[in-house]
């Protein structure tokens, strides 16, 4: 990994920042792909506002604290994490969402701290968890796969609806991770053949399955180019596979909800390819990002089954944020010539 430790999401030596970023950003795009597909335009204008926001706030930021803004602009930090902020939004949501949202990832999470490689939180995260806390019922109107409604809104009517007065409630549809969380009355089975979102699908919920797929194939390009290690996600994934198998509970009302369906709806392959492989927020040693991973991956499950938002991996990734030092400390790999590692703490006090 990372000779130097920067801000969002992934570093690695032998490769610039910029370098880096740009297979980062070419990675998200099977994602990005299948949400446009299922879902319309709308998530390519929340890249675009965010795109611009971070660009003009790193801007502004870097100029006040006298730094050559050219040279930190073309690291591709600020639009990765611009880039991965905008696909978490709502499609076609007010457009200053995106921009305070992006604001508070660039200004509170990024350079608050001290800039690139300081930030002791995900920045697209804090920015996403500012939203989702300040503004909820924005948050949570998600709009509907094409195929059950009239059809995703078009370009004017994908622009009325972000810089108008219109309200996006028309095309708006529960989330199959929203569905699963209301239902305690009816059997899984009964309750995928009564929700054309989940009947449509194969596992996890039509158009969702699909963006988390492209989303696998884009982590999984980033393994073979070394850019991110397995540890973390794999950590994740199985840590929320096998808590769905020992809550699946055959599939009654109570049923939490089948491996497939989360590992493959909501958020799950977006966070763990793209999130906590962060080196600056996450953990830094192999065994450490096995711990964190598994941490998210607890959480989230956690708060999808008991807590009140359907999807939970901004809140478990900046939960695990407060906890990578300790398990830093705990996971430092044994230093060359000596029998056993040590703790952090134990090279602070030589």
């Amino acid at each position: 990994m990372a000779l130097m430790r920067m801000s969002s999401p992934h570093a690695r030596a032998g490769e610039s920042t910029t370098r880096v970023m740009l297979q980062v950003a070419a990675a998200t795009i099977p994602g990005v792909l299948a949400l446009v597909l299922y879902f319309g335009i709308g998530v390519l204008i929340n890249i675009f506002l965010c795109t611009v926001t971070a660009l003009a706030c790193e801007a502004a930021i870097m100029k006040l604290r006298d730094r050559p803004v050219a040279f930190y602009l073309k690291d591709g930090s600020a639009f990765v994490t611009a880039l991965l902020l905008g696909i978490a939004l709502p499609p076609y949501c007010a457009w200053w969402l995106p921009v305070v949202g992006t604001a508070a990832a660039i200004i509170l999470s990024k350079h608050l701290y001290g800039g690139m490689g300081y930030n002791p939180f995900n920045p697209a995260m804090v920015g996403y968890v500012v939203l989702l806390i300040s503004f909820p019922v924005e948050m949570t109107r998600w709009v509907g796969p094409g195929e059950l409604i009239r059809g995703v809104p078009g370009i004017g009517e994908a622009f009325a609806l972000v810089f108008g007065n219109y309200s996006v409630d028309g095309f708006t549809r529960a989330t199959p991770l929203e569905i699963l969380r209301l239902n305690d009355s009816v059997l899984l089975e009964q309750l995928y053949q009564m929700e054309p979102i989940l009947n449509q699908g194969t596992v996890a919920g039509l158009g969702w399955e699909t963006v988390n797929f492209g989303f696998l194939v884009g982590g999984l390009f980033l393994l073979y180019r070394r850019v991110i290690t397995w540890h973390a996600p794999v950590a994740m994934l199985a840590t929320l596979a096998l808590l769905s198998v020992v809550f699946y509970d055959s599939g009654s009302s109570l049923s939490e909800g089948s491996p497939a369906l989360h590992l493959f709806s909501g958020a799950t392959m977006l966070g763990a390819f793209f999130i906590i492989t962060d080196p600056v927020s996450g953990a830094t040693s192999n065994k450490g990002r096995l711990v964190f991973g598994a941490g998210v991956g607890l959480i989230t499950f956690i708060i999808r089954a008991w807590g009140s938002y359907p999807d939970a991996v901004a809140f478990a990734v900046l939960l695990m944020n407060f906890a990578a030092p300790t398990i830093d400390n705990y996971t430092l790999p044994r230093t060359y010539g000596h029998k056993a590692p040590r703790k952090a703490t134990d090279l602070e006090e030589q």
